[in-house]
């Protein structure tokens, strides 16, 4: 078999880790792809390994420099986040797709170096006004960090044409359902899906 890559991409807050979690344990030949990062682990709850890989800065920056990354990013000053080509690898060879959950320029990145072994899927939330009420109904954000979520949704927003399809995520079940099917119908090569 060979592997293929699913990348989900979206705006905080549109809901594509909900959407990549239901398919997870909908189609079994998924497994998601652990990003590396640099920042720190989050209380005890989270683990190397299944939740990131946590590296040093220095680990982190060893690793651009010897090309082990499909992408990464310097989301803030200090603080990395990326996809390692040996995490796709060992998810391939357990004979596996490797399903992933990044950022818009992440997915661009890896479906510009995967090619046609990937498929983008954008994740859209009906307008920002339902997306701010997303933001705020979850209580995790103070109001200027919505303020700049919404600020980067509006640029994010302007590369969904970049990808292979959007997904518009109005009703949670139409939306994973809409996803199932593309992710299906790309996984058993049939054309014309996008």
């Amino acid at each position: 078999m060979q592997g293929k890559i699913i990348v989900f991409s979206a705006p905080s807050g549109a809901g594509k880790t909900t959407i990549v979690h239901r398919l997870m344990a909908r189609i079994p030949n998924l497994s998601f792809s652990i990003s590396a990062c640099t920042r720190d682990r989050r209380g005890r709850s989270e683990v190397h390994g299944k939740d990131y890989y946590f590296l040093s800065v220095q680990e982190f920056q060893e690793k651009i420099r010897h090309d082990e990354f499909v992408e990464w990013e310097e989301v803030y000053e200090g603080n990395f986040y990326g996809t390692l080509k040996s995490e796709i690898e060992r998810i391939w060879e357990s004979g596996r797709h490797a399903i992933l959950d990044v950022d818009v320029k992440g997915g661009l990145s890896i479906k510009d170096f995967y090619k046609e072994r990937a498929l983008g899927i954008f994740v859209r939330p009906p307008s920002l006004a339902v997306l701010e009420q997303r933001l705020t109904a979850r209580d995790t954000d103070s109001k200027s960090s919505i303020s700049s979520r919404l600020y980067k949704a509006t640029f994010e927003l302007a590369f969904e044409d970049k990808f292979d399809v959007t997904v518009v995520n109005d009703d949670l079940d139409e939306a994973t359902a809409h996803a199932e099917h593309l992710v299906r119908s790309f996984l058993a090569d049939e054309v014309g899906i996008v």
